[in-house]
């Protein structure tokens, strides 16, 4: 089990995008809130978080309002605000889902119970609440999957049974193409009492007729001073340079900067760094073949299993930060680089490596994750991106 998540006790605890969350306050406030909705935004911006207190302030039981006083930025005062109180017998209910991974895995285990037969055609789904689903990617493809669309599809004609409106929260927009398809029919007409949230990190993702037919609300990145700032308040055994370092990893998320384990991040670091490190190599080593004894002894640890899953996105995505890293020392803006801890050895390969070698790389990492959620063998995948990372550099 993982550290419990509490959600914020209020709006106004939510870390940034103030102007954003205050407009669909006030139109949850108005009962205008639009019945389908994206919240763009990356990796612990805190879109799960914010879906859920949405959910609670539709949902609650008392309905407090508070008053908006002038805001500069929108020009406006006076208007109605929802809030949730936190405590009523819905809001409870759906703030029992707030450690997303915690009750993902109790649904898999529950459905590892299963006949065979069954396990086939059961989908992970989270219900805190009669009225509200949330639909996590399906193990071990992680994908929002064709089961669990009908299951939206079949539940919104049904009127709520204990609270005003049915809300479906979906946690990625990584879909298998038909279940994308089949959410367009729920998306077109929505039901009056339906609302679904789509939390995605990148919306290109979706088909374009998917965000053709939904509201967008992007959350911004915060300022890397004020997540330093945020560290050394939340979490004061992290060192004042170690808090820079995840500051600027963190990409402006503050959720992600609070939860970041930055020993397993350098130690994924390692890895993607022997892949740039044989590339350049062989970048400025004439004619002899790289050698690849090294980098396959890594892959080799890359294992199926939930493990090696985690471990391999980890080093997936380790190495696109470098990357970008490296793209970013050749702009000529040196400093907007996130491995702070890296910069000689970064200005080093990206004196050996061109951009159309970072470029090829790219697209390869693409590739690799793409596989990923093929269920290809992991191993073999890496074995194939570092080889053709060293000889594409020559």
């Amino acid at each position: 089990m993982t550290n419990p998540v509490i959600l914020p006790a209020t709006f106004n605890d939510f870390l940034g995008n103030t102007t954003a969350i205050e407009h669909l306050r006030t139109a949850i406030a108005a009962g205008r809130l639009p019945h389908s909705l994206i919240l763009a935004g990356p990796n612990g911006a805190g879109k799960y978080t914010l879906a859920l207190m949405l959910a609670m302030a539709v949902e609650c039981e008392r309905q407090p309002r508070e008053l908006r006083s002038y805001s500069e930025a929108s020009g406006a005062s006076g208007q109605s605000l929802a809030s949730f109180c936190g405590v009523c017998h819905n809001c409870t209910r759906i703030a029992s889902a707030a450690n997303l991974a915690d009750e993902v895995d109790k649904a898999v285990a529950a459905r590892e119970e299963l006949r065979e037969t069954d396990k086939k055609e059961t989908r992970v789904l989270v219900q805190p609440h009669p009225d509200v689903l949330i639909v996590p990617p399906d193990p071990p493809q992680l994908l929002i999957k064709l089961g669990q669309v009908r299951t939206i599809i079949q539940r919104s004609h049904y009127l709520p049974s204990e609270a005003p409106r049915k809300i479906f929260i979906l946690t990625a927009a990584n879909f298998m193409k038909e279940a994308a398809n089949s959410l367009l029919k729920v998306l077109e007409e929505p039901p009056a009492t339906v609302h679904i949230f789509i939390l995605a990190e990148n919306p290109g993702e979706l088909l374009p007729t998917i965000r053709s037919r939904c509201a967008t609300v992007r959350l911004g990145a915060l300022p890397v001073e004020e997540i330093e700032m945020l560290l050394a308040d939340r979490r004061p055994d992290v060192a004042p340079k170690q808090r820079t370092l995840i500051a600027r990893l963190a990409q402006g998320a503050a959720g992600k900067a609070l939860g970041f384990d930055l020993e397993a991040y350098t130690g994924a670091r390692a890895d993607a760094l022997l892949m740039l490190r044989n590339a350049a190599a062989a970048a400025s080593g004439g004619s002899a073949e790289p050698d690849h004894t090294a980098l396959f002894k890594m892959t080799e640890t890359y294992r199926a299993g939930a493990e090696g899953q985690q471990k391999t996105e980890a080093l997936l995505r380790s190495l696109s930060l470098l990357l970008e890293d490296l793209l970013l020392l050749g702009a000529g803006t040196p400093e907007l680089v996130r491995n702070t801890d890296l910069r000689q050895e970064l200005e080093r390969l990206n004196g050996v490596l061109t951009f159309a070698w970072i470029e090829g790389a790219s697209r390869g990492l693409d590739q690799v994750q793409s596989g990923m959620r093929r269920n290809l063998l992991r191993s073999l995948s890496l074995d194939s991106f570092a080889g053709q990372l060293a000889m594409s550099s020559r």
